[in-house]
């Protein structure tokens, strides 16, 4: 119990501490994510919150003592401070893209045993790409990615624990209270935002620390993106539905699920705790699908698509009530 006190208390000390200054002091003035047209907030506010919240994360860890391959803390290092460059000054999207392609190869072979399957490697590499990106286009309502990232690893850190995993879950529960800290001044009305340097690699530590969950057997090959599902499913139909629609898909927009739902009137705040719920209900559904109850796995799959369809079926249908009332 004390290490796992010990753990969270520090994390969620240096990163409340850190995401304070940097949102309070001049330093804020360094990166400021100026509205556009994929902005939901009407004023420029700073994004450098994901720099304290990696503070809080590397502060637990330094307690628990990680021994990750040199190769992949390059990864995390490259994704970190290409995203931090985009932040300050600015890269094009084939720049970011082969950096997360990049460090996704390089951890990926890095993680996975001697004689794994081509395709198999193929597929992680991609989907620890897309996971990097696609939590950087959910990074954009108050309070959204960084409870995202508070109840994705909690819920990591609870399976590994139950699976023996304690340093796992120790790692795990370090972004969980980093999370936290940052989530302190973050949550509507946020003052600052968490930026690509915060945003890509969470979405890199979600889709790594996932796969390592699952070789060292903590949970399914399933676990993680039904735990992350929140995310994936918003980010993932979108991407489909503006490809089928012609859009510029590399252009900034405000055509997520959940920016809908801000705009439809919900709010930052409201939209923030129902996403909460949803995130809530995904991990305690795929804890409870790990257990050796009969189908249990296919249960909450199944529940869980239902549930995806009717809430994306809500939303587009309310959505284009919208349209057709002003037009």
């Amino acid at each position: 119990m004390w290490p796992t006190i010990h753990t969270s208390l520090i994390a969620f000390s240096v990163a409340t501490l850190v995401v304070g200054w940097l949102a309070r002091s001049r330093a804020a003035r360094i990166a400021l994510d100026a509205p556009n047209e994929r902005s939901l907030h009407t004023v420029a506010v700073p994004r450098t919150g994901g720099v304290g919240l990696l503070f809080g994360v590397c502060a637990g860890w330094i307690v628990v003592g990680p021994q990750f391959p040199w190769s992949y803390w390059c990864g995390v290092t490259l994704l970190i401070a290409v995203s931090l460059i985009d932040d300050l000054r600015g890269l094009s999207a084939a720049v970011r893209l082969g950096a997360h392609l990049f460090a996704a190869a390089l951890a990926t072979t890095t993680l996975m045993p001697t004689g794994t399957s081509p395709l198999i490697m193929i597929i992680l590499i991609f989907a620890t790409g897309w996971m990097c990106n696609l939590y950087n286009f959910m990074d954009g309502s108050d309070g959204l990615a960084g409870g995202m990232a508070f109840f994705g690893f909690l819920f990591y850190a609870i399976a590994a624990a139950q699976a023996g995993s304690t340093q796992f879950a120790l790692l795990n529960l370090a972004i969980t209270a980093s999370a936290a800290g940052f989530l302190l001044h973050n949550f509507h009305p946020s003052r600052i935002f968490l930026g690509d340097a915060g945003a890509v690699p969470l979405g890199f530590l979600a889709a790594t620390f996932g796969t390592i969950g699952w070789l060292q057997k903590d949970w399914n090959w399933w676990f993680p993106p039904l735990v992350f599902s929140p995310f994936i499913v918003d980010a993932s139909v979108t991407l489909v539905r503006r490809l089928l629609s012609g859009a510029r898909v590399w252009e900034a927009h405000r055509d997520h699920y959940y920016q809908r739902l801000v705009q439809l009137g919900l709010g930052h705040r409201n939209t923030a705790l129902v996403e909460y719920t949803l995130m809530v209900a995904c991990g305690v559904g795929a804890l409870w699908a790990m257990t050796p109850t009969g189908n249990a796995e296919y249960l909450v799959f199944s529940a869980a698509g239902i549930l995806y369809v009717g809430l994306l079926a809500i939303i587009e249908y309310a959505w284009r009530s919208r349209q057709a009332a002003e037009n």
